[in-house]
């Protein structure tokens, strides 16, 4: 981690002092076989490493640490005077319905909150301009709903009108707010927490992170990805049956993955079939002695027969950048390095007379529209509890996060401060470099 950070930025905002007692009965003793409730004084550190905890003591600095999720034995919001609100924002991923089950379930039979509402299409849903209707959400009509992929909200893209959503949730009479989605979704929330804020309106808005990717910072894992990992491992495998089932037969298999590689590394590693894996986080040479076309022909020369697996954001330095288009998030809509890659290793096979077979495969839209798996199932539910309890408690502007084993809480701008990646001098890169056998660098 950059030295950018201060313990201050990891301090979740409470909307007031918490006097209502919960209605969940929990302990307060070590030992009596109940779960405690949580002390406002928990937390999880941020690095867990003894000697670097030492080096801070020595030189008394406070170490980063993150505030543990969990329910509080007082709460602020009265469950019988409660109305909660949930969307859903961006592009679909692998249990996006098991997260609005799980808040709706948690609140119902957990809290006793009877008035839960689903925004439709998004951010979309809170102006009225768009037409869309609210969906009245309880147990009975969301029952069998994490058995399917998307989200039955909808969802959308791009910025809305941040007064008019506020004005939305007044109108309303909307205490809690959830959203569920990734970067942009959450600088949203933000936005609208600060607009909450502004009109001394007590509303909780609380994240809860959903990225494919698994791309947001301070969160060790996001639900969905290991869906996705899992769908993406399958069809490696028969990407590589592709491959070596014609002479010189090369597979690519382009996964997701904007900014960050985690799904390309990650497959590669729980498949141990790719002979290179290029992602965002790792820039590389065409040509020259461990150039990637260079290092492809060498290997087809050996084995004759060759997988290649890149993420979306990948060598996008090949392409021309001027007039670059962008999404209605303000993304840049990125050129598709897999088209290119492969249109490219058919000209320079071509040019030196190399007899080649290439096929490129593109499951993205498949794997995201997918129902979430048993794991990542099990970890929705429990981020929608947590989400729950620190809504109930009173905290805001914050997302529910997961560190060290731990599901912690944290101020939404300190995790959209900067995007995570792949560290390409870490564990997990160096893991795929050995199981790939590809140059240490491309350059």
């Amino acid at each position: 981690m950059k030295n950018t950070y201060s313990p201050e930025e990891f301090k979740v905002k409470d909307l007031g002092v918490r006097r209502v007692k919960s209605p969940i009965s929990l302990s307060v003793i070590d030992g009596d076989g109940i779960y405690n409730y949580i002390e406002p004084d928990e937390r999880i550190l941020f690095d867990p490493n003894l000697k670097h905890l030492k080096e801070l003591q020595k030189k008394q600095i406070e170490p980063i640490s993150f505030e543990k999720a969990g329910p509080y034995e007082n709460i602020y919001f009265d469950p019988n005077k409660t109305k909660v609100g949930i969307v859903t924002c961006g592009g679909l991923c692998p249990g996006l319905n098991n997260v609005i089950r799980g808040l709706v379930m948690e609140l119902y039979y957990r809290y006793g909150v009877k008035r839960v509402i689903g925004f439709k299409y998004g951010y979309e849903g809170f102006v009225s301009e768009f037409g869309h209707s609210y969906v009245e959400l309880s147990p009975s009509n969301i029952e069998n709903i994490h058995t399917m992929g998307g989200t039955i909200l909808g969802s959308s893209r791009g910025k809305q009108d941040i007064e008019k959503m506020v004005d939305t949730l007044e109108i309303m009479n909307i205490n809690i707010l959830f959203t569920i989605g990734g970067d942009g979704t959450l600088r949203g929330a933000n936005l609208i927490a600060q607009e909450i804020e502004k009109r001394n309106l007590k509303i909780s808005v609380i994240g809860i992170p959903k990225t494919i990717d698994n791309d947001i910072n301070f969160i060790d894992r996001s639900f969905g990805f290991e869906t996705a990992v899992s769908i993406a491992s399958e069809i490696i495998k028969n990407a590589h049956n592709e491959a070596k089932g014609a002479f010189n037969g090369i597979a690519i298999v382009k996964l997701m993955g904007r900014q960050s590689g985690f799904i390309a590394a990650t497959a590669a590693l729980a498949t141990q079939e790719a002979n290179f894996v290029l992602v965002p986080e790792n820039d590389f040479s065409l040509y020259g002695e461990n150039g990637f076309i260079t290092s492809l022909k060498q290997r087809i020369k050996e084995r004759n027969h060759s997988l290649i697996i890149v993420a979306e954001g990948a060598g996008q330095f090949l392409f021309e950048t001027q007039n670059q288009e962008t999404d209605a998030s303000g993304n840049l809509k990125f050129k598709d390095i897999g088209i290119y890659l492969k249109n490219l290793i058919a000209d320079e096979f071509k040019k030196d007379k190399i007899p080649y077979t290439i096929k490129y495969i593109d499951p993205s839209y498949i794997i995201r529209s997918a129902a979430a798996n048993a794991s990542d199932s099990r970890f929705c539910i429990q981020l929608a509890q947590q989400a729950v309890h620190a809504a109930m408690a009173g905290k805001t502007d914050a997302v529910v996060g997961y560190w060290n084993q731990n599901f912690t809480l944290l101020p939404i701008p300190v995790t959209v401060k900067e995007r995570k990646q792949i560290d390409i001098e870490g564990e997990l890169w160096w893991s795929v470099l050995e199981t790939t056998g590809q140059p240490i660098s491309m350059k």
